[in-house]
């Protein structure tokens, strides 16, 4: 089983109403599923850096009917490259992403930055590589790193969550 959006959103505990960022949202996974959870209350705000990737997540959105959902271009590895304002939402996820990015430690202090107080933050990211799947071993970072990471930059760890055959995922509070 491969990392399941659906599965990894329940354990981070989202409701109607909320606000999410989900901070390098790629094709939008992560995004159109959060979009349903959260309702036409709640708003999942898709920040990427790649705007043909934001392009096609918005026109898949409004296939679905999902108004909730809107489109950031930014870059998440810059402090305040989101765009989103400080302590503004409730959740943040950084999905299938670490692996990618050269300034982890910029990408998790603007996760911190933009999470209100008490929020969950859902780290989920690739434990191996996978017949051809998945960064390259090289590129892979082991959970222990990834929860450093996030203890670093002011993150409380809560637990493991159960993120697929290939990823390991943690809950954090800020």
């Amino acid at each position: 089983m491969f990392s399941q959006p659906h599965k990894n959103i329940e354990q981070l505990g989202v409701d109607p109403g909320t606000k999410v960022a989900d901070l390098g949202a790629g094709s939008g996974f992560y995004s159109l599923e959060l979009a349903q959870v959260v309702g036409k209350q709640g708003r999942v705000f898709a920040v990427d850096v790649q705007q043909e990737l934001l392009t096609k997540l918005k026109s898949e959105a409004l296939q679905h009917g999902f108004e909730n959902i809107e489109i950031v271009w930014g870059d998440i590895e810059e402090l305040h490259g989101s765009r989103l304002q400080d302590s503004s939402v409730d959740r943040v996820l950084i999905t299938n992403t670490l692996f990618q990015v050269d300034h982890k430690d910029v990408l998790v202090a603007e996760a911190f930055r933009v999470l209100k107080p008490k929020g969950r933050a859902l780290l989920v990211d690739w434990s191996d590589s996978f017949g051809g799947l998945g960064p390259q071993s090289s590129r892979i970072i082991k959970p222990t790193q990834g929860r450093s990471l996030f203890e670093q930059a002011g993150f409380t760890y809560v637990r493991d969550i159960q993120a697929g055959d290939h990823h390991y995922g943690m809950v954090f509070t800020k």
